[in-house]
């Protein structure tokens, strides 16, 4: 057997990325114990037809966790068929019941429906790290509720908003992200046990005279394994269903790459709003000793692609198989699909450990309030003027000019005058008192409604967790 070590090429979700558990998940130890659950899940249904005997069946069942990799690869190298050396393999374990092992079975009888239990047990974890990190969420937007920040459009200081409110963006689309996943696991189906093109063909032939069917043979089958099965399928299951799986992953990972990009803005020090979790001895350059980049949100950024170009793959796997089955499809779900799955597993854990101990830097946020929240907060003045009664027209006309006077010179590095020219002209103050135009230009209380609107949200979120 091949050693795999780094002395060689090992793919970096070996080793760099992804939980233990999924890891654990999509090793050959768990394929090969699951597949001979399977087998095990066949043999007592035709027990049941007579077909296996107490001892076969026992004898399976003994020997279910000796899986032997060493042994199934040399098998594999002389006859180069992965399935029949692990049949062969577990033969060798059971002398009696090896005989009827995979007994009237295909080979995509055993593995797809190994694969759907696989996917499925995959998507739940990812569910469940989904959930605890729309927990994170929840808090976040339950302390920032109120606290005003300004808010950017076209990368471009446009009127304030609140902390909470922009955590409520992401947390509200997560929240449909979850739905999805859980949509998608509760469909996740196995092949079934239907034979070489999906008829039944050989095991109709097989319980002749033995007082089962073929459909009852596979319902007891997939009973005892726990996986529901598709009504109609050729020699797998139809390949769609890895497609709507890695979708309900790129959706998901949509939401969560533009939060980290988002992030990745927010703590840039020009805006200094953000900022990820820094430990006392991490290293930001090998060049700038004073750096500390967003270098978890950047690679979740990274991985989020990864994810959402695979679909195309897996689409190109649904829509090319060809009649009852081709293998082309073989190589590269080895491939995508554990990958996906891995790489959205440390995407989870990664933004999971951001949100929770992210910083949110009070001064920076005062600050692009105090430099930029003048120039939206003559929205209000505006709305006011036109309220009392004034031409709002001119009064656009006339906050306009002040406030190209006063963006001059905020680019020029001077302080912000706005509230001092419009507060003292004399068109303004002939319809309004100094003392009320300055209230009308704080920027902190020209949120409109985003706290309330948070709380709707927080309350949408807590229904999806619940």
């Amino acid at each position: 057997m091949s050693s795999y070590t780094h002395e060689t090429y090992i793919s970096p979700f070996t080793w760099r990325y992804g939980s233990p558990a999924m890891k654990i998940l999509f090793s050959e130890k768990e394929k090969r114990r699951l597949l001979r659950q399977i087998w095990i899940a066949l043999a007592t249904a035709q027990k049941q037809a007579g077909l296996v005997t107490e001892g076969q069946l026992a004898e399976l069942i003994e020997h279910k966790n000796d899986i032997d990799i060493e042994r199934a690869s040399e098998i594999e190298a002389e006859i180069h068929h992965d399935l029949m050396a692990e049949i062969k393999c577990y033969a060798e374990q059971c002398p009696l019941g090896g005989s009827i092992i995979h007994l009237g079975a295909t080979s995509m009888d055993i593995l797809d429906n190994m694969d759907a239990l696989r996917l499925r047990d995959a998507t739940e974890l990812i569910i469940a790290q989904t959930k605890t990190l729309l927990g994170a969420f929840l808090e976040k937007m339950e302390a920032f509720a109120d606290v005003p920040c300004m808010a950017f459009t076209h990368i471009q200081p446009a009127e304030p908003t609140t902390i909470g409110y922009r955590f409520a963006q992401t947390a509200q689309d997560l929240a449909e992200d979850l739905k999805a996943l859980e949509l998608v696991a509760l469909n996740i189906r196995g092949k079934g046990i239907k034979g070489a093109v999906g008829t039944s063909a050989s095991y109709t032939e097989l319980l002749k005279g033995r007082g089962m069917s073929a459909f009852e043979l596979e319902t007891a089958v997939m009973d005892s394994i726990g996986l529901k099965s598709f009504t109609a399928a050729t020699q797998v299951y139809p390949r769609k269903q890895d497609w709507r799986i890695v979708s309900a992953l790129s959706g998901l990972c949509c939401t969560l790459y533009k939060f980290s990009l988002d992030f990745r803005l927010l703590q840039s020090p020009p805006i200094g709003e953000w900022s990820e979790p820094f430990g006392s001895k991490q290293v930001g350059s090998s060049a700038m000793p004073f750096k500390r980049n967003p270098i978890n949100c950047e690679k979740v950024d990274s991985l989020c692609r990864f994810v959402s170009s695979q679909s195309e793959v897996l689409w190109q796997n649904a829509a090319s198989t060809m009649l009852e089955r081709t293998l082309d499809d073989s190589a590269n779900r080895r491939i995508t699909l554990p990958e996906c799955f891995l790489a959205t597993d440390e995407i989870l854990s990664t933004l999971t450990k951001v949100v929770k101990g992210m910083l949110i830097h009070r001064s920076g946020v005062k600050r692009n309030l105090a430099t930029y929240g003048l120039f939206a907060a003559s929205e209000r003045l505006l709305m006011e003027l036109g309220r009392r009664g004034a031409n709002r027209q001119e009064m656009h006309e006339l906050i306009r000019h002040y406030s190209l006077k006063a963006w001059s010179e905020v680019q020029e590095g001077e302080a912000n005058t706005l509230a001092q020219m419009l507060s003292t002209d004399k068109t303004i103050l002939s319809l309004m008192q100094e003392e009320e135009v300055l209230s009308s230009l704080n920027a902190e209380e020209y949120v409109g409604d985003a706290p309330t609107r948070t709380r709707m949200v927080i309350e949408e979120v807590k229904t999806a967790l619940s």
